[in-house]
């Protein structure tokens, strides 16, 4: 009896879980969604395609910016003008402030923006010319006025030597030695042409120059002539629009140096050449007829470019057309109205500014 009893009630138990079981498969379904029929080898009538819905296109994708926002490359430029600034007795005048300049592009007034002064080292190239013009004489004081300049350097300068006759040669790279330039120029004895072919030279000078950051000039020491050279007067001048580098010219074929002929018109021509260089570039050009001229006249190479004033401002024309624009500096007084420079005993100078002439603007590539 009592076999029968835990029999059936284990029965009952077996039966009430199985019912349970039985009954949880909905909530299972509902939970993790419809029950998937089991997979039969067996071939079978196949199944009814699902409803389709009507296509629609994808919802458009909002472009995302990149991380940080938007970036707009946008190329502004910035014209540099380096000035010097002297009176009528060939001081320099080096306590102008920014409001003491007024700039000038094609008429129109410009806004500086950057403004330094004061002195900072020099980056020159002495470019001699090495040839038989006037019997070697010019060679030979070219070179000895080199000697006499290198004087004026200092250790932190940088210096290159450059000679020209038929073709241009680096003799020297920049250097902070100026024993290196010393020694290259005792080398120089017998020069090996006739020609002296400058305006290639010196556009080959420009050339290797423009990639050169910072103050940067030419120190021309040689007779002024040019007899052989690819490039005409007028081609030279142009490369020289293109260039930030300052001219300085000293002619070695002074009056009294080329048989007492000092109305010859090779070398008149020579000598405004020089200055025209010059001049487009805010440098100068000195034609000294006795040695003892020199010295001074290379200190005035080394002070100019030690004294400069450092100018830069966005121009108001951003046409990127590569055209030639001319500049103009002038002095005034913080009021805008005439400067009034006065010496030591009180009485009114004078005062020459030396800048570049103009620039050549960027071309823009869009279309080439």
């Amino acid at each position: 009896m009592r076999n029968n009893f835990f029999r059936d009630l284990c029965a009952a138990i077996l039966l009430g879980l199985i019912v349970l079981s039985l009954g949880s498969l909905p909530l299972l379904a509902q939970e993790n969604g419809p029950v998937q029929p089991p997979q039969s080898n067996s071939p079978g009538p196949a199944p009814s395609p699902a409803p389709s819905r009507p296509e629609q296109a994808p919802p458009p994708q909002q472009q995302q910016p990149p991380p940080g926002g938007y970036t707009i490359s946008v190329t502004v430029h910035v014209v540099s003008v380096d000035v010097v600034v002297t009176d009528n007795n060939g001081n320099y005048l080096t306590t102008l402030t920014k409001d003491n300049f007024r700039i000038t592009e094609d008429g129109v007034p410009q806004t500086i923006t950057n403004f330094s002064s004061g002195q900072a080292p020099i980056t020159i190239v002495i470019l001699l010319e090495f040839s038989q013009l006037g019997g070697g004489l010019f060679a030979y004081n070219g070179i000895n006025w080199a000697y006499e300049f290198l004087g004026t350097l200092k250790p932190s300068d940088w210096v290159a030597l450059e000679t020209f006759s038929m073709t241009t040669e680096v003799a020297v790279d920049f250097t902070h030695n100026r024993d290196e330039i010393v020694e290259a120029l005792r080398q120089m004895v017998f020069p090996p042409f006739h020609e002296a072919n400058m305006f290639d030279a010196i556009t080959e000078t420009n050339d290797r120059l423009k990639d050169v950051k910072g103050r940067k000039a030419i120190l021309y020491i040689g007779s002024g002539r040019d007899t052989f050279s690819k490039l005409t007067y007028d081609q030279t001048l142009s490369k020289m629009k293109e260039t930030d580098v300052v001219f300085f010219g000293v002619s070695a074929a002074g009056a009294n140096r080329f048989g007492g002929q000092p109305d010859s018109m090779i070398y008149l021509q020579a000598q405004n050449e020089l200055r025209t260089f010059a001049s487009l570039t805010g440098g100068r050009a000195w034609f000294p007829n006795f040695d003892g001229e020199m010295p001074s006249i290379l200190q005035d190479v080394a002070a100019s470019l030690r004294n400069q004033y450092s100018l830069a401002y966005i121009p108001t024309n951003r046409t990127l057309d590569g055209k030639y624009r001319k500049l103009k500096v002038d002095i005034v007084a913080p009021d805008g109205g005439p400067l009034t420079v006065l010496d030591q005993r009180g009485k009114k100078v004078k005062f020459v500014v030396y800048a570049r002439a103009g620039y050549t603007a960027p071309k823009s590539n869009v279309g080439d």
